[in-house]
């Protein structure tokens, strides 16, 4: 028998004794754990592929700074199975061991789901079907230059969500073959935790009509797991990603049927017993096997095989002539704190567009020359979802750098997850579809996890630094009326209110080309979080000179008078007919105001209030200004004169949430009487 092959036997035998070691870790969360509660199921069936993975000599990591770009990246797509990941990232030493006390309490950063206040993960994930998208997205970039390789774990129950088969058709048109997808194929799910709600017909034929590279392996053995991870790892690559299908049941490795359940609190009694087994397992049994091969070994690959042990497993072992014993190094947290992300991105000023107020331009036009003059930075990318004529995004990125520049036909929530995970590795990131095509679910995740980005920035012991938060611009296109004749499905009207519900996410709403330039410019800054921008599709005529600057939260006055009997506040192309409106009152020697609104300016509002003005808002959608501004004024004001407030917008007469069918620009405007023509007589009805 050769000694590579011995070798090979003894690390296999010691990943039986880890495997020990982990189970007891994550039976321990579940006794410390705020509900004494745990996702068993998931949890123990993962554990084998991840000990597997982690301590078999495959993933390339740095522990003690995870965020340096070029080591190999893990995500955990089935977040239910956080406590097997966690038993493993204490003991890698990501974080301190406490921390898997008390989890899944208000005050630990060990949830019942992964995010990034928990050192090491670097993306928030559940079983939602969404972390596979972002490991495309981490593989794309490693692909480029320094290369790496992406793993992640998804479960048979997550493959029924429609994202993960976006991912694995785009992984597999890419030749993403620096990414192994390990999918914990355990038989059950939530309902019935013995068998799937519906049964895959042959799930290694689905990955592969894909393009993959595909295995299916008894994942209750480590030989079956450590045969395939090493052939992706050390193999021959040809261009096809690698999906090692690993099945095993519910709880395997929990001694007794209940464990074999989704979820489950564990009694003291149950959990002493469970613990007892695995220590008598690990001592009588596990230990023993490795001792026996230890003995085959030639002295200098047994002084290896010690060292791999002490360094890869954190385990000691311990000779002399009666006995052998294998002994847990108790790692303190070696994670610290990543430098300093510095997000600017920088332009040649002379390649910017310059547009002056008056000048028309198409947004498309305007995209496509601020990212030919950012690209060049190296520090912006783009994706779009069949659509990249109307954003301008994929022509300006790929004009400098083609590999930065991605379409991944009809698929939003792929494209939203490949743009987390390039966000997420620093890039400056842009994706665009039409504004109601943006997924909300996909959203709300990313928000989450940039929120606990910002968490782990903000603690004193947190393991981000500054810079570490995305930088991730949806580019919202055809907002508004700005469909017309497509149908009711493809206007945004409403999106603003759907999104802008969610915490982290910046809405703005742009009027003109020379304002989206220097939204651009204000987004290029870096640091602006996840910015969901809604712009015009059609040309329009720039509304400021030359030296505009934008600020997020800062309303413009467009005409101002101490003569104004009423304010006009919109935003959008409803600015332009806001301008109009002005000006054909002015020439009845009306005096009206116009503000351009494209983020919340609660101040402006505030003054206007105060000063005695009427306001009107006339908004080509569902009223996003008008509501929050409602909900400002109950919070600012004890008594409100709601005579002086007035809105225009897309509800219904009863003014109930509507949505809009197609039609030309002048057959709506004119249809909800948001025409110049329209907002001149009802400001007059409201003046006398």
């Amino acid at each position: 028998m050769s000694e590579s092959f011995q070798l090979k036997k003894a690390l296999l035998r010691l990943l039986g004794v880890k495997d020990s070691d982990i189970r007891l870790d994550t039976l321990e969360q579940c006794k410390y754990a705020v509900d004494r509660g745990l996702h068993v199921g998931g949890a123990f069936s993962a554990i084998i592929p991840l000990n597997t993975l982690f301590y078999g000599g495959f993933i390339d990591i740095d522990v003690e700074n995870p965020t340096r770009i070029g080591q190999d990246m893990f995500v955990l797509s089935k977040g239910h199975a956080v406590a097997a990941m966690a038993s493993i990232y204490a003991d890698l030493g990501y974080f301190d061991r406490k921390i898997l006390k008390n989890s899944r309490s208000a005050s630990s950063i060990l949830n019942g789901h992964p995010g990034p206040v928990l050192p090491g993960a670097h993306i928030a994930t559940g079983p939602m079907g969404q972390g596979l998208g972002v490991a495309q997205g981490f593989a794309i970039a490693g692909q480029g230059s320094p290369h790496f390789d992406v793993y992640s774990m998804t479960g048979d129950g997550e493959l029924q969500e429609g994202p993960i088969w976006e991912a694995v058709m785009y992984s597999g048109y890419k030749k993403l073959d620096n990414l192994c997808v390990l999918v914990d194929y355990n038989g059950g799910q939530l309902d019935i935790t013995d068998r799937l709600l519906f049964p895959y017909h042959n799930i290694v034929a689905a990955f592969e009509s894909f393009g993959w590279k595909t295995r299916f392996v008894d994942a209750t053995k480590y030989d079956e797991i450590y045969d395939p991870l090493a052939e992706f790892k050390f193999g021959t690559r040809d261009g096809r990603p690698t999906a090692i299908i690993c099945q095993s049941t519910k709880g395997y490795g929990g001694f007794s049927s209940f464990m074999n359940k989704h979820k489950v609190a564990i009694t003291d009694d149950a959990l002493l017993a469970r613990e007892n087994d695995l220590q008598l397992k690990r001592r009588e049994s596990r230990v023993q096997d490795f001792c026996k091969t230890l003995d085959e070994l030639e002295e200098e690959t047994k002084e290896e095989l010690i060292r791999i042990a002490s360094e890869r497993f954190n385990l000691t072992i311990v000779t002399d002539r009666n006995s052998i014993s294998i002994d847990r190094i108790q790692i303190d947290s070696k994670t610290q704190r990543a430098p300093l992300r510095h997000k600017k991105v920088t332009a040649n000023q002379a390649a910017l567009p310059v547009i002056e107020k008056g000048e028309s331009h198409a947004t498309a036009d305007v995209v496509c020359a601020a990212m030919k003059a950012y690209t060049a930075s190296g520090q912006v990318a783009s994706i779009d979802s069949d659509l990249s004529s109307t954003s301008g995004l994929f022509d300006g990125v790929s004009w400098v750098d083609q590999n930065k520049a991605l379409n991944v036909g009809v698929a939003e929530a792929n494209m939203m997850l490949i743009g987390e995970g390039l966000a997420a590795l620093g890039m400056n990131t842009w994706v665009s579809t039409f504004c109601p095509f943006f997924d909300w679910k996909v959203l709300r995740r990313i928000a989450i996890g940039h929120q606990e980005r910002l968490e782990a920035i903000a603690a004193e012991d947190g393991w981000l630094n500054e810079g570490h938060g995305l930088d991730l611009t949806f580019l919202a296109t055809a907002s508004n009326f700005e469909t017309q004749t497509n149908g009711a499905t493809h206007m945004g009207n409403d999106d603003a209110h759907v999104f802008g519900s969610l915490a982290q996410v910046k809405i703005i709403d742009c009027s003109c080309p020379r304002q989206l330039l220097a939204i651009i410019e204000w987004i290029m800054e870096g640091n602006r979080g996840i910015v969901y921008l809604r712009v015009l599709r059609a040309a329009a005529p720039a509304l400021f000179d030359s030296d505009y600057k934008f600020e997020y939260g800062k309303a413009y006055f467009l005409k101002q008078s101490t003569e104004d009997q009423a304010v006009v506040i919109s935003s959008g192309r409803g600015v332009h007919e806001a301008v109009s409106v002005s000006s054909k009152l002015e020439a009845e020697g009306i005096s009206v105001g116009v503000v351009d609104m494209p983020s919340f300016d609660r101040n402006a509002l505030l003054k206007i209030y105060d000063d005695g003005h009427s306001l009107v808002f006339a908004e080509q959608n569902n009223g996003f200004i008008w509501d929050a501004f409602k909900k400002m004024l109950i919070e600012e004001r004890e008594s409100i004169d709601t005579k002086r407030i007035h809105a225009f917008n897309t509800r219904n007469a009863n003014g109930e949430l509507s949505y809009i069918h197609s039609g030309t620009y002048a057959e709506l405007t004119r249809q909800y009487k948001l025409d110049s023509e329209g907002i001149v007589n009802s400001i007059k009805n409201l003046i006398g």
